[in-house]
């Protein structure tokens, strides 16, 4: 059986879409007038190997479809020449916010944080949006930096966990490495209705769904380019570290419900 979670799997996904109608766009598009009647916001967390978030650009780049991606402070994905050469691509650039578990909960530091580091991403490219990133390891969840602020008077146009109906846009996310990974997740899911009728496992799945024309029109995508390789050895690294990771977040979570 071919392997999953490969970049050939991913242009495979991306074709499948296009053939299908589906118009896929960055998440900042989706705010800029005409909106496509059917499409895919394609969005990517970089948490890490922000050189395989490169090559999943690449892939977009040659088939005429736009995407975001989204940048950690933290060196292990904030690569200024990589950012740079995504932008360069024609790609959207937002910031994956952490601050306040950088700041390890002390609100006032963790504004200050974000301010600063939405200026240094702003050197790059001219953000609009930004995304919380999960944080699993921290008790905080990042998007309570929004309790005495407002993300709007930084010139911010949306954040997906706020500004998109889940009522009406079906979210597919690889988190933990799956297609349905719902329960190995701390805080990187949605109340979404279409849960309860798509149970993919695997990209493969999706696809049969939109060849089965069983997708909505509308859709917003997560990947961690990180999770995606070609060659076996980082596959395969990829593969054993998520399922160690993934029984640890999934006690994480029984143990610990109100981390959601």
């Amino acid at each position: 059986m071919p392997r999953d979670f490969t970049l050939h799997k991913y242009k495979s996904l991306l074709h499948a879409f296009i053939r299908h109608g589906y118009q896929i766009i960055a998440y900042e598009d989706l705010y800029k007038g005409h909106v496509p009647e059917k499409y895919v916001i394609m969005r990517h967390d970089v948490d890490a190997l922000p050189e395989q978030s490169l090559e999943k650009a690449k892939i977009e780049r040659e088939l005429g479809v736009r995407s975001t991606y989204y940048f950690r402070i933290v060196p292990e994905s904030n690569d200024p020449d990589t950012i740079r050469q995504i932008a360069a691509l024609g790609h959207e650039i937002g910031y994956h916010y952490e601050d306040l578990s950088l700041a390890n909960g002390n609100f006032r530091k963790a504004i200050k944080l974000f301010e600063k580091n939405l200026e240094y991403f702003r050197t790059f490219y001219p953000i609009q949006t930004i995304c919380m990133h999960g944080s699993p390891a921290s008790i905080w969840d990042n998007r309570l930096i929004w309790r005495d602020h407002h993300y709007k008077n930084y010139h911010v146009i949306a954040e997906p966990y706020f500004d998109i109906d889940f009522n009406s846009t079906l979210y597919l996310t690889d988190t933990g490495r799956k297609w349905d990974g719902n329960r190995v997740s701390v805080r990187d899911k949605v109340k979404n209705p279409f849960q309860q009728n798509f149970h993919f496992r695997s990209t493969n799945s999706i696809i049969r769904g939109l060849e089965q024309n069983q997708l909505p029109a509308k859709i917003m995508i997560t990947t961690h380019p990180q999770r995606w390789h070609n060659a076996m050895g980082p596959w395969l690294k990829e593969l054993i570290l998520q399922n160690i990771k993934n029984k640890i977040k999934k006690y994480f979570y029984v143990s610990n419900p109100m981390s959601e």
